[in-house]
């Protein structure tokens, strides 16, 4: 599919309606266009915004009776279905309007907001599904956190630090070294039963990183996103940064982020 095709299917393709075939052709057009993979995170950003966090207030008992004596009877509505009452039109004018008014200024706000959050989720998302598809495989398999910490050493031009070694919760199955944005990242993969969990370790200077929605978990500040059927959290620790990716449910994914923060 082309980026204009995309772009007309992607609320479709947000909220699960298209066809699987669909589908996978649209995630596999966002795996590799960069401009459509923001469009993508706008859009879902204007969502958020719309349905969960602009005020929602409940209209007066006064003000519902106005609107039940205003509005047309049914019998009438029927009849006038093709006409151009004033009784109806104007209303439904003024709020078309409003949403005309309001909608470019929520989203160009929301976005302006929140596009650093969105650029660093999509890129990790995307190093996470390069490891599951095979296109950046784990290049070094081992569930002993000594040997692969060593193993980065001339791979990188900084220390990963990464407290946690793994357990029978989220065993440590082995690393690999993938690009963030514009750095270098150590990655560290993990399982939760059949799944894989990707946490990568980066260079923090240099980031625009989110300043909205931190909850404090532990040690650090994180940030929480869900993007194409994955969880995300975004946190920095003096001079590194990280990310933990997967399709585990949102609760577990957290409790290993604690963990590898050192909570």
């Amino acid at each position: 599919m082309d980026c204009e095709n995309v772009r007309l299917h992607l609320l479709d393709y947000q909220h699960g309606r298209l066809a699987p075939n669909r589908d996978a052709e649209i995630l596999a057009h966002l795996a590799g266009c960069p401009r459509c993979r923001e469009a993508d995170a706008a859009e879902r950003v204007l969502t958020d915004m719309l349905e969960q966090r602009l005020p929602q207030h409940s209209a007066s008992l006064a003000l519902k009776r106005r609107l039940t004596a205003r509005w047309p009877a049914p019998s009438v509505a029927r009849r006038r279905v093709w006409g151009w009452s004033p009784r109806w039109w104007l209303p439904a004018a003024a709020v078309a309007l409003a949403l005309v008014v309001a909608t470019p200024l929520v989203y160009d706000r929301a976005g302006r907001r929140d596009a650093p959050a969105s650029a660093m989720v999509a890129e990790a998302v995307n190093d996470h599904l390069r490891s599951l598809d095979g296109r950046r495989p784990v290049e070094i398999t081992s569930g002993a956190i000594h040997q692969v910490k060593p193993w980065f050493a001339g791979r990188l031009d900084f220390a990963p630090v990464v407290a946690f070694p793994g357990d029978d919760d989220f065993p440590l199955r082995g690393a690999a070294v993938e690009y963030f944005l514009d750095r270098k990242a150590a990655v560290f993969v993990y399982g939760r039963r059949l799944h894989t969990v990707s946490v990568l370790v980066f260079r923090a200077d240099g980031l625009a990183w989110p300043t909205r929605r931190l909850t404090p978990m532990g040690p650090v500040q994180m940030y929480a996103a869900v993007t194409r059927g994955f969880n995300v959290l975004l946190w920095r620790n003096g001079e590194l940064g990280y990310a933990a990716v997967s399709d585990i449910d949102a609760t577990e994914l957290r409790m290993l982020a604690l963990r590898v923060a050192g909570g």
